[in-house]
């Protein structure tokens, strides 16, 4: 899959805090930093994400997107 962003990080979800229609994915990401990305419950289910999981982080602009492949 091809991206506009070129920001993309390999980071390893560590918590999920669930809402009545958003999340909150945090992360651990190299250098020992963390970030966090809110998403909808619908993309949550429909990527698959779980706590342990290694996933892209595609950064542009203010946004920040999660890619599991």
């Amino acid at each position: 899959m091809k991206y506009g962003a070129q920001n993309q990080i390999v980071g390893k979800v560590t918590e999920i805090k669930k809402g009545m229609l958003m999340c909150e994915v945090k992360l651990d990401i190299p250098a020992g930093s963390h970030m966090a990305s809110v998403m909808t419950l619908e993309s949550l289910d429909d990527l698959g994400i779980k706590p342990g999981d290694t996933v892209k982080v595609v950064v542009k602009a203010i946004n920040v997107l999660l890619v599991k492949e």
